[in-house]
């Protein structure tokens, strides 16, 4: 693994670092517009006063930080993996390019000694998840890498109440952003409440703190920051397309790990593209959020 030198300088200081996940370059979003959304990304963080570092894989180099020649390569591969924890060893000694999901993009986070990480939306529990035992490997990472992941909850097209469940069984802490209410991904309500709420980045520094006077650091802090109601996806749209989009997978025959990217696919197509620009924006508060939860804990 390869730290950038700004990366490295930025955290032996104490300065406010904030890890972002690449596999949303590599396989969640359609050319050119992956490699703008990844600057964006980035230069949010940069605005409220955070050092990005993107994680990923380069060569068969685990990267934490990556350069702007490095980050546009990514972006334009057909041949990048997406790497979970499980295939970050396979894919180093390989000598592969790959783009890190929450799990991997957490762990090399945590190894690097970086606090805080954003995302768009965590895996979780599958619909039909008692029959397929089909679980994101996202929730038994996050219950033993101890960062603060600042995310829009679990991406909707999941069973969000199955996942709230796993989650309390795993020990990870959940917050949700001003509100008493969990963040739908698209949505900004799942329709679940949420365990406990954060109404500042202070907040959520405070609950990191007590954490480790009480030995309770190992897990994850998830912090559910959701859209506001004007720029969510429209909830009649989401619910009739989401069924559709399940409908047609069951019909195909689609299962497993298959099931998310197409029915992320189905989404974006038949939302007219509304669902992705829901994604960007969520990405991109999300990075915003985690820049100042990391100055505050940096302070």
């Amino acid at each position: 693994m390869r730290i950038a030198p700004e990366v490295a300088d930025a955290l032996a200081a104490g300065k406010p670092v904030v890890a972002l996940e690449s596999a949303i370059v590599t396989h969640g979003l359609p050319r050119p517009r992956n490699l703008e959304v990844a600057r964006a990304v980035e230069a949010a963080v940069r605005d409220r006063g955070a050092l990005p570092a993107t994680i990923a894989l380069i060569d068969g180099e685990a990267r934490v930080g990556l350069e702007a020649d490095a980050l546009s390569e990514l972006a334009g591969r057909d041949d990048a993996v997406k790497c979970g924890v499980r295939d970050l060893a396979p894919a180093v000694a390989l000598g592969r390019y790959g783009g890190t999901t929450v799990a991997a993009t957490a762990h090399l986070a945590a190894r690097a000694g970086i606090a805080v990480f954003a995302t768009g939306g965590l895996g979780g529990v599958h619909r039909g998840a008692g029959e397929s035992w089909d679980e994101s490997a996202d929730l038994t990472t996050l219950a033993r890498t101890g960062v603060v992941v600042v995310c829009s909850g679990v991406k909707s097209i999941l069973d969000v109440g199955a996942t709230l469940e796993r989650l309390e069984t795993l020990n990870v802490t959940v917050l949700a952003y001003g509100t008493d209410r969990f963040a739908g991904f698209y949505l900004s309500d799942s329709g679940h409440a949420a365990p406990w709420r954060a109404d500042s980045a202070a907040d959520v520094a405070r609950v990191v703190r007590a954490r480790a006077g009480l030995g309770t650091e190992e897990g994850a802090v998830v912090v559910a920051n959701p859209l506001p109601a004007g720029e969510q996806l429209d909830p009649a749209l989401h619910d009739r397309v989401l069924a559709e989009g399940l409908a047609a997978a069951a019909s195909a025959g689609i299962s497993g790990k298959d099931v998310t990217p197409f029915l992320l696919d189905h989404l974006s197509r038949e939302s007219g593209g509304a669902s992705l620009e829901a994604n960007v924006r969520l990405v991109v508060r999300n990075a915003q959020l985690a820049a100042e939860i990391a100055a505050e804990l940096a302070a």
